[in-house]
This record gives C-alpha cells, structure tokens and sequence, in this order.
C-alpha cells in the first residue's frame, strides 16, 4: 500500500521492538528523486487507506533501500542501518 503514496519509490515494513505489545509496524521509505515527505504525512496517508493497527507507528527514510544479492530489499541490512535491535 505505501508504494501507492505518490512521492514512494522504495518502501519495506519492519517490526520494531516496543516493550508493551512486543513489537510495532514500523515503516522504512525511500522518496522519489526532488520529492519531500513527512512521517505525519505517510501515516495519514495509510490511515485513510488501511485499518488502524496496520498503520506503521514510525515511519523513517532513507535515501535509498539496500538490497540482497538477488534484488530484494535487505530488511537485515536496514536494522543495523538504522540501529534496530532484533526482535528475537
């Protein structure tokens, strides 16, 4: 669905630790080339499209998604990018 959102050119969803309910939606986007986005932006672009709990509870960018040798985007490689503890 976030690749939908007309500035988003790459995007993956990640779960982050919360100490409450475990973990949380978090959502990693990288922006079309000359676009700006806001987290408060994005998430009110998923709340109009999706339900509530799938609403990613943080949204952070990066100027481009790393990818695996076989092109796929490298959830592993944005956790340490991003100093994502594990879930496990």
């Amino acid at each position: 669905m976030l690749y939908t959102h007309p500035k988003v050119a790459e995007a993956a969803v990640i779960g982050i630790p919360d100490e409450m309910r475990g973990e949380m939606v978090g959502a990693v986007i990288s922006l079309r080339e000359g676009q700006i986005a806001t987290e408060l932006e994005i998430k009110q672009f998923c709340l109009e499209r999706i339900a509530s709990y799938k609403v990613p509870k943080q949204v952070m960018f990066l100027d481009s998604l790393p990818k695996t040798t076989a092109g796929k985007i490298d959830k592993e490689s944005i956790r340490e990018q991003l100093s994502i503890p594990p879930l496990f």
